[in-house]
């Protein structure tokens, strides 16, 4: 008998391809709306739209948008809300760090069948909490009351934000070039997604529950996977005035082989190798139990690196030593060669 196929992400009802065949019929669409202070194309972690026509200065606003997905109802299952909300803005302020941006505003959409006040008060104290820790306004938002729009008790909760960068610090694709050193940044786990094949794995798969204890955890189930989204902007926002660092990735769905690629320039790849850093137990735990493939594991979570960052060889030493005195070490990960746009993984681990 042919051996069963392990998990995949599709299995868990979420389609990578579908997606990405989604960007592709809707592109020209956004593509004809653009204007001359339209700065990146779509696929960037950020939209980034020139002040200059309107100010003449040579200043961008920085914005992006997203949803917390499915964490939420692990939340709900623990019953514990005060932490999704750092986790939506540590998500938003990531995609806008990768275009050079420090965060100025956020706002926020919750929406619920029927409203819990409980709930949202525990909501905006995370969102609270994580924009007052980034000097960032939480200028208002949205809480939306559907009937019969989700399952009663769950809901979805949407983020925007907004930052600003001087148009010389945008951090340039054009750039890079072949021999450049990829450095990792450590992940404090899911950060905010790959959650749907995570609970069908422990709970469908195996049969946990969120209070189950797991000694390689350390913790429960559940307190491991509601770790908040780790955020990388004070540690690296420096090193990119610094003109230290040529381009990042910050690693949300589609992992590593769809999220690195969006910062490199047409005729430069970059290949991993797998045993430069040490893959987090939680990630093992869904493969193992999952049967889940190494390359769908890559292709849907962090793996343990959040954000990657790409510099000239010359200029590693002093990234990893201004990281690691900012108690963000960083790992050199992998290498800039020739290819197009795709990310080779090298070694075992």
């Amino acid at each position: 008998m042919p051996e069963k196929a392990g998990l995949t992400y599709r299995d868990a009802g979420v389609d990578i391809d579908a997606k990405t065949g989604v960007f592709q019929r809707i592109k020209g669409l956004v593509q004809s709306t653009a204007t001359a202070a339209v700065l990146a194309d779509m696929g960037a972690f950020g939209g980034t739209y020139s002040l200059a026509p309107l100010t003449g200065a040579r200043q961008a606003l920085v914005a992006s948008a997203d949803s917390i997905g499915t964490k939420v109802r692990v939340a709900r299952m623990v019953g514990r809300h005060d932490t999704i909300g750092l986790d939506i803005v540590h998500h938003c302020a990531n995609d806008i760090l990768v275009q050079g941006a420090r965060p100025l505003f956020f706002l926020d959409t919750i929406t619920m069948s029927r409203l819990d006040p409980a709930v949202i008060e525990a909501l905006i104290t995370g969102l609270a909490n994580a924009c007052r820790a980034l000097d960032c306004a939480l200028l208002g938002g949205e809480t939306a009351e559907l009937p019969g729009f989700c399952p009663p008790e769950e809901y979805d909760l949407v983020g925007f934000i907004v930052g600003a960068v001087a148009e010389e610090d945008v951090p340039d694709p054009a750039s890079v070039r072949r021999g450049d050193v990829v450095l990792g940044l450590p992940s404090s786990g899911l950060h905010t997604n790959g959650y749907s094949l995570a609970r069908k794995v422990f709970f469908e798969t195996a049969g946990w529950t969120v209070d189950r204890r797991v000694p390689e955890l350390g913790r429960t189930l559940g307190e491991a996977l509601l770790e908040p989204h780790r955020c990388y902007t004070r540690e690296v926002l420096p090193l990119i005035h610094a003109r230290l660092v040529k381009v990042l990735a910050h690693l949300t769905g589609g992992g590593f082989f769809d999220n690195i690629p969006r910062s490199l320039p047409s005729g430069l790849s970059v290949e991993i190798e797998r045993g430069a850093w040490e893959v987090p137990p939680i990630f093992r735990l869904i493969q193992q139990l999952g049967g889940v493939s190494d390359e769908e594991m890559y292709h849907v979570f962090n793996m343990g690196i959040g954000m990657t960052l790409s510099a000239a060889p010359d200029q590693v030493d002093e990234l990893v030593a201004r990281l690691s005195s900012a108690s963000c070490p960083a790992k050199v990960i992998g290498r800039v060669v020739e290819g197009d746009r795709a990310v080779r993984l090298l070694g075992s681990e």
